[in-house]
């Protein structure tokens, strides 16, 4: 059975170190796209300074962001990640929702993935969610969730198979209800309405024979190893479907649309193929590499991702007869690895 060539970029620093050398950009660094104008910085979007250098005076329609949540699910793919308290989460939050505000237009969209950790309060999503109300321009919109085709087994709960995405507006944004419509055909009948004198079932009024996409999403599947679009290394990358229905729903073609972490540029790869521009940012040079290289993947062979391949094929790796000690590793830090290990010490 195949296997993905490559272990978990964010744990483990000596995956890291035979990577880092391919890698185009250095923290401060923006890389542009020649044909679309796309941007992919290795910056911290939480950083005044880095936002304007990634957007100079553009103002984007729609955000969307998958920060690190904060949460160690406790089994073997989590080995390695850190925690910090919940408070400087949040803080550290604050700043990256305070200069997302700045960079959307007066009527635009905004949405945030987000985890909540059952076996502590819910946080950091208990505390986020009520940060967000300093923000008097940002209005709520809707609480959605996308089930997982799988979960973290356990004997004494119910399996966790939910992602919650935040969904906020600010101004009055366009909403393309058309773009809503999902895969799924109805099947349930009501005969409620009267129109014309006539009761009439839903069926005969609908615009669709499919179903439009409410506040759960269960057609849409999660992302693994089997699937073309899975990047190796990248793990808990957002499906590219949830990220094409949120840009078809909340932006136009020829749209800007801003993602302050990149990880597997699976929101540049969206864009593309929606015909918007991104500007998007990655704190870790090895995310902001592999965002530039998808793009250019799927222009050259019109694939999403790498299955179980590699994204680095120019580097021969064998995991299992590697030897970890490796001499060239040393303990001085760029300033993405101390700012992603050492500073703020979460990861997805």
């Amino acid at each position: 059975m195949p296997k993905e060539n490559l272990g978990r970029i964010d744990s483990d620093q000596h995956i890291r170190s035979l990577l880092l050398p391919y890698c185009r950009l250095k923290y401060g660094e923006v890389w542009q796209d020649s044909i679309l104008g796309h941007k992919v910085g290795c910056l911290d979007g939480s950083s005044e300074e880095d936002l304007q250098a990634l957007m100079g005076n553009n103002k984007s329609t729609l955000a969307i962001h998958d920060p690190p949540y904060n949460v160690v699910v406790g089994n073997s793919n989590s080995n390695g990640l850190g925690q910090i308290a919940v408070g400087k989460y949040v803080d550290w939050s604050r700043k990256w929702v305070r200069n997302t505000c700045k960079i959307l237009k007066s009527s635009s969209s905004l949405y945030i993935w987000l985890g909540a950790d059952q076996n502590a309060g819910f946080q950091p999503f208990a505390d986020f969610i009520i940060m967000m109300r300093e923000f008097r321009e940002l209005k709520t919109r809707s609480l959605i969730t996308m089930r997982n085709q799988r979960g973290y087994g356990t004997q004494k709960n119910w399996m966790a198979v939910r992602q919650e995405l935040l969904y906020y507006i600010k101004g009055k944004p366009k909403f393309n209800i058309d773009a809503e419509y999902t895969d799924i055909p109805k099947i349930l009948r009501g005969y409620y309405k009267k129109i014309n004198g006539k009761i009439t079932e839903n069926l005969e009024r609908s615009k669709s024979n499919n179903i439009r996409a409410g506040n759960v999403w269960v057609d849409i599947q999660q992302v693994f190893y089997r699937m073309e679009e899975n990047v190796p290394g990248c793990y808990a990358q957002k499906p590219l479907k949830a990220i094409e229905r949120i840009i078809s729903a909340s932006s136009d073609p020829g749209d800007l649309i801003v993602d302050f972490f990149a990880h597997s540029g699976t929101t540049l790869l969206a864009c593309e193929k929606l015909k918007r521009q991104c500007f998007t940012c990655d704190i870790d040079t090895v995310f902001a590499e592999i965002s530039i290289r998808r793009l250019e993947h799927y222009r050259k062979t019109g694939q999403t991702g790498w299955q179980f391949k590699t994204p680095f094929p120019e580097v021969d790796i064998s995991w299992e007869t590697q030897c970890k000690d490796d001499k060239s590793i040393t303990e001085e830090k760029t300033p993405t690895e101390k700012s992603l290990f050492d500073f703020m010490a979460i990861t997805k």
